[in-house]
């Protein structure tokens, strides 16, 4: 049995827990109108927990002909699934069929036999495509007009639709990456042209069940009508453990997503941050799915009101090097004497580890970097003129040209599969990690390269670099931390923030000419060198009462304190 479940853990498949199953299908059900029996089916089945707790609920005379379809591939859990209902509701016309829809190649539909359905309640896999396999992911991409990083419940989520009746709900435990993500723009823009949105929970990390994302729910009517009901709420809700003023003590998180009050809440010894509001259509339909109160809204309006320009008008944010291979790239101990590349190969790079709010602080790591400058123009060392290099990445020839993405690019089979420009390294640099508790924003002058776990922005000019410490002392402050989880809201367990390039060249910035944006400026430079903790402590404070200021955000002791 281990085996069994480790094996639909790796398929991205997680068994959904009664209390959770029963929370989705009471929410479900008031949405159904009339009494007439109704055709249910759940596409990933798995037990039968989620069409057991939609039978409970509708098991009434008026529905007992009722019709329940559930399909898996796993025949041990289809009869479980078959049993449970069969012997609950006696009356309900039922059917389960096993379907394998992620080992064996997908159909032109995944449920291709499925009747039209009145209800579909579903938790489906939890799987990027490419995990799959590139042939499978190819095909799955090609049949639904998919690209970039594809979940699999992208293309269920598609197929659902499809075999949903018009006017049908549909209730589905998704990851929530897709409410926030570029890869989830197509997603967004299907669900908001077929449904009427009726209800969004962003479960965030209230570990309700045993999966690696973070979930969330989403309920909708079928509405393929260019004329959309706009009736629909969403619920979020987060550990936070510095939220503020308890508002009330619940008995569970199910009883806090039950509350129209939005606010602090503690369940045990966990506090949670708790929202819910009106779901606001996204004027663009690939837009984030932004979901904030009335006065959150109001707050971060006030921000873009007094914007002057936001990052990526200024700058391009870049990943740092990649080379899918650092086993081979880093700098060991291990070299002889004959196969230690020259010097010339090896470059100091800034990782993770080395970022603090400000600066780069540790010990470098030095790797072998096959690149030089040539007049702004990159180029791949020869090894034809470097004995000792070639003779140490001779030994590791198969590993390197097993990177078969990087073969079929046409480069060096010693390259980096994104090496970056060289010629940029050299100027300053403003870095960050990719995942981070708190923000990390460092100028960097050093002219290290950047590791694939950074992202990073270099100024070319004094004006630039000028540019760069105003976006750092935005970026590290109390506000812009309040703007990204409002904006992006993409935090992932214990509390970290994805800081990805398309959230943050979407960053506010004031006008860099007020007396404001100066001070901020000459605050970032001061915190950039190293000064007493007690002096650090007092620029902090100031650094986030300017950058309250610069955006005509009133101060926390003049009312709206909600950072």
């Amino acid at each position: 049995m281990a085996k069994v479940i480790t094996k639909r853990k790796q398929n991205g498949e997680v068994f959904t827990p009664v209390e959770l199953a029963n929370f989705l299908a009471e929410r479900m059900v008031k949405y159904l109108q009339g009494n007439q029996p109704l055709k249910i089916c759940d596409p990933a089945c798995g037990n039968g927990v989620l069409l057991n707790a939609i039978s409970k609920l509708l098991f009434t005379p008026d529905r007992q002909k009722s019709f329940i379809i559930g399909y898996d591939k796993d025949n041990e859990y289809l009869k479980k699934a078959r049993r449970l209902i069969a012997s609950s509701y006696p009356g309900f016309e039922i059917s389960f069929e096993s379907k394998d829809f992620i080992e064996k190649p997908i159909e032109k539909s995944l449920f291709a036999s499925l009747p039209k359905c009145d209800v579909i309640i579903a938790n489906p896999p939890y799987v990027r495509t490419q995990a799959l396999g590139n042939e499978k992911a190819q095909m799955i991409a090609k049949l639904y007009g998919l690209a970039g990083k594809v979940d699999l419940y992208f293309p269920f989520l598609i197929n659902m639709t499809e075999y949903l009746n018009e006017g049908g709900i549909l209730g589905v435990i998704t990851s929530n990456r897709y409410l926030t993500t570029k890869s989830g723009e197509i997603i967004r823009k299907y669900l908001l042209e077929h449904y009427d949105i009726l209800e969004i929970i962003d479960l965030g990390d209230t570990k309700l069940f045993d999966a690696a994302v973070l979930p969330a729910i989403f309920i909708g009517r079928k509405n393929n009508s260019v004329k959309k009901n706009t009736i629909g709420k969403f619920y979020k809700i987060y550990e936070n453990h510095s939220c503020g003023q308890i508002i009330s003590v619940k008995r569970s998180i199910y009883k806090i997503l039950s509350s129209s009050r939005s606010g602090c809440y503690q369940v045990g010894k966990q506090s949670y941050e708790y929202s819910v509001g009106k779901f606001r259509m996204p004027a663009i339909s690939t837009d984030i799915w932004q979901m904030n109160t009335k006065k959150e809204q109001d707050w971060v309006d006030t921000i873009r009101a007094n914007t002057c320009f936001y990052v990526g008008d200024k700058f391009r944010v870049r990943v740092g090097v990649k080379s899918c291979a650092d086993e081979v790239f880093l700098e060991t101990t291990s070299y002889t004497a004959n196969d230690r590349p020259e010097d010339v190969f090896f470059r100091d790079m800034i990782s993770q580890e080395n970022i603090l709010p400000w600066r780069i602080s540790g010990e470098l790591s030095k790797v072998i970097y096959p690149y030089y400058d040539d007049n702004g123009k990159k180029k791949v060392l020869n090894l034809e003129q470097y004995p000792k290099a070639a003779s140490f990445f001779s030994k590791h020839e198969i590993r390197l040209k097993d990177r078969s993405y990087l073969m079929k690019s046409n480069r060096f089979w010693y390259e980096y599969w994104v090496p970056q420009n060289v010629s940029l390294w050299k100027f300053p640099k403003l870095i960050f990690p990719d995942i981070s508790a708190e923000p990390r924003f460092a100028i960097d002058t050093s002219g290290a390269i950047v590791n694939g776990n950074c992202y990073w922005i270099y100024a070319s000019n004094e004006e630039e670099l000028n540019l760069l410490y105003l976006i750092a002392g935005i970026a590290n402050s109390n506000l812009m931390v309040k703007y990204h989880d409002l904006c992006f809201n993409n935090k992932l367990y214990n509390g970290r923030r994805r800081y990805i390039s398309q959230y943050i060249e979407k960053y506010p910035i004031p006008n860099p000419n007020t007396i404001y944006a100066r001070k901020i400026i000459e605050i970032a430079k001061k915190l950039h060198s190293h000064v007493p903790e007690c002096e650090y402590n007092n620029l902090i404070s100031v650094l986030n009462e300017t950058v309250d200021l610069a955006f005509h955000i009133p101060l926390s002791n003049g009312g709206l304190a909600i950072h």
